[in-house]
């Protein structure tokens, strides 16, 4: 198991927003935040772009945790349930993978384990490996 906290302080905006890796390898990575309030929207609930960014930061973990460098080229998410406390966390695993394209699958989730939202994410290998920490 690898820790990954180069890769939360790298990414500067991950790092000012409160988001962190708490662990990562290649094909799997999972990243946590506690909610602020200056994460909620007008609703008081967990703003949709906090949520896909660390959707995405997990992704961007699990993808650069090995022998190569991996960009995103595309990504969706499903908001299935709002959160307005507490921590959730995105975790992200590999489902395909091609010559130079990845999938991958992370699910945001809160700390009962309740699914918040699902982000699907190709990225396209460009090489250039990376460290995991």
């Amino acid at each position: 198991m690898k820790t990954a906290g180069n890769l939360t302080t790298r990414d500067k905006f991950c790092h000012f927003n409160g988001m962190e890796v708490v662990f990562a390898e290649k094909g799997l990575a999972r990243a946590r935040m506690e909610i602020k309030p200056h994460h909620l929207n007008g609703l008081d609930i967990v703003h949709g772009g906090a949520v896909f960014t660390l959707a995405d930061l997990a992704f961007a973990a699990a993808t650069n945790c090995g022998d190569e460098a991996v960009v995103s080229t595309n990504a969706t998410i499903s908001f299935i349930k709002a959160a307005s406390d507490g921590i959730i966390f995105a975790e992200a695993k590999e489902i395909a993978r091609s010559r130079k394209l990845v999938t991958y699958e992370s699910r945001v989730t809160n700390a009962a384990g309740e699914l918040i939202a699902i982000l699907l994410g190709t990225g396209y290998i460009k090489g250039n490996p990376r460290p995991c920490s």
